[in-house]
This record gives C-alpha cells, sequence and structure tokens, in this order.
C-alpha cells in the first residue's frame, strides 16, 4: 500500500503553500483522512512518505507514525 505525508493546519486556516503546517499525518495516497483518523483537507500539501523521520516531516503526528510503522517495519532498518 503506498503511502504520503499530508498537513494539517491551524484550524480555520485555509491551506496554501505558504500556510505552516501545524502537523505532518501520514496518509494512503490521495486520502484525506489520516491513520490516526484525523481528517485533512483536500487542499492540504503532501509529500512522499519517504521523507518520514526527516526534518522536513516535523512536527510528525506520534499517532500516525506508530501506525505507519506497523505497517512498514523495514523503514526502520
Amino acid at each position: 500500500m503506498e503511502h504520503e505525508m499530508r498537513a494539517e493546519y491551524a484550524e480555520g486556516v485555509l491551506p496554501h503553500e505558504d500556510t505552516p503546517v501545524k502537523k505532518w499525518h501520514m496518509t494512503r495516497v490521495g486520502a484525506t483522512i489520516a491513520m490516526c483518523g484525523q481528517p485533512l483537507a483536500p487542499a492540504a500539501v503532501t509529500q512522499s512518505a519517504g521523507k518520514w523521520g526527516t526534518a522536513e516531516a516535523q512536527p510528525f503526528c506520534r499517532t500516525c507514525g506508530v501506525m505507519y510503522l506497523e505497517e512498514h517495519p523495514q523503514d526502520t532498518e
């Protein structure tokens, strides 16, 4: 299953490329519900799951991280 990271923004803030990201979540590609259950804006910025664990993916949802690791344990090796 393919994954990507999708941005969460402060409540009431519309997604825009200059909008500060409140938190990054892991989703299945194209999904707007994070692995933790958080609904995310369809227009939210996304980035490759390959950036997970890097400075570009911070701050990252801990619950999504746990769930992602359960599906992709080889990503920690």
